[in-house]
């Protein structure tokens, strides 16, 4: 149990995921946020003054990185313990950031499951190390990933079934979107499943590119009905109903879909996996409740189908207040997060 009230530091450039992070901890009366900083001049100026216990930190951030900031806040603040929450996942960065006396590493991707679990182990003076780290192993650093919050920390809940994967990518150009959903589409063909990707013209046109680029026989999977393209603005036309998704079209349209694209897959007990933008589409045209709607309708079809599902929305329309709490419920409606 804890005995005083653990005051925290939030740092990361993002707001709406710093937002996110911030109503995490005030559900807990163990903890008080006493700050936010966005860049890394900020925050050290923010962990000199205040001195705070606990300092989540983000890598990537502007005037100086969150390593670099790590480095000289221990110096500043040699009492205060530091958490990284990243985006990174590889072995190299992970063991730079630790190496500056940091106490723990988070990935972003992860921080809904990882976070509480993290902090306990920090504040009890363990070191926590989790999320998916790229390259092989961390053999100098102590991994803990069955730490669990004790005294009156609970574990934070998760939302929905953790075996189904509805994945949210948040990019913030189209590069980064086309990165991302080749990286899904070609993992999905290359294990002889079938995709279907519901998208805006150009981002099926693009994609369709970058994935020749890859090295995907386009042709080739398109002719085996393996691929199977559809425009967003039209899907969604075929059950949305007064401004919102009505339940009974869509789970018709999305099953009969998900039942056809089943039969093109070339080898036994292959799935079927869904990237694109409906929801995304909604909330750009300011229909926030619907695209939340959507969301959790396809949650019910994760899981009745078991398929794999990737949505991608632009960083850049979560930027205002509204925004900031779309962000944080179309996060609580996947089973993961990541950002770039």
């Amino acid at each position: 149990m804890l005995n005083a009230l653990v005051r925290i530091l939030v740092v990361d450039d993002f707001e709406p995921f710093r937002g996110m992070v911030c109503s995490m901890l005030r559900e807990y009366t163990e903890f008080q946020v006493i700050a936010e900083a966005s860049d890394g001049l900020a925050a050290l100026q923010q962990a000199t003054d205040l001195q705070p216990d606990l300092i989540l930190l983000d890598i990537g951030l502007p005037d100086l990185n969150g390593i670099e900031v790590a480095r000289r806040i221990l110096k500043r603040s040699p009492e205060s313990k530091i958490l990284f929450v990243s985006q990174e996942t590889s072995v190299r960065v992970v063991q730079e950031a630790l190496s500056t006396g940091a106490h723990g590493y988070v990935v972003k991707e992860n921080v809904a499951s990882d976070l509480l679990a993290a902090l306990s182990a920090v504040l009890r003076g363990e070191q926590f190390v989790a999320g998916r780290l790229a390259g092989g192993d961390l053999p100098e650093i102590t991994m803990n990933r069955t730490a669990r919050a004790s005294g009156g920390l609970a574990p934070v809940q998760s939302h929905g079934d953790l075996s189904r994967r509805h994945e949210v990518q948040f990019y913030s150009d189209d590069a980064y979107f086309l990165n991302g959903f080749s990286q899904f589409v070609g993992d999905a063909l290359k294990a002889g499943n079938t995709v279907m990707v519901v998208a805006t013209e150009s981002h099926r046109d693009s994609l369709l590119l970058t994935l020749q680029a890859r090295g995907v026989n386009v042709i080739g999977v398109i002719e085996q009905g393996r691929y199977i393209a559809l425009d967003a603005a039209e899907t969604l036309s075929t059950f949305m109903v007064n401004g919102l998704p009505n339940p009974v079209r869509f789970l018709k349209v999305a099953g009969d879909l998900i039942l056809g694209a089943a039969k093109a897959a070339n080898r036994q007990h292959a799935r079927v996996s869904a990237c694109g933008e409906c929801a995304p589409l909604l909330w750009a045209q300011g229909k926030a409740e619907a695209a939340i709607q959507l969301e959790r309708l396809w949650n019910e079809i994760a899981t009745k189908y078991d398929i794999d599902i990737l949505c991608g929305y632009s960083l850049n329309s979560f930027r205002s207040e509204q925004g900031s709490h779309v962000f944080q419920e179309i996060c609580a409606e996947h089973s993961a997060a990541h950002s770039c």
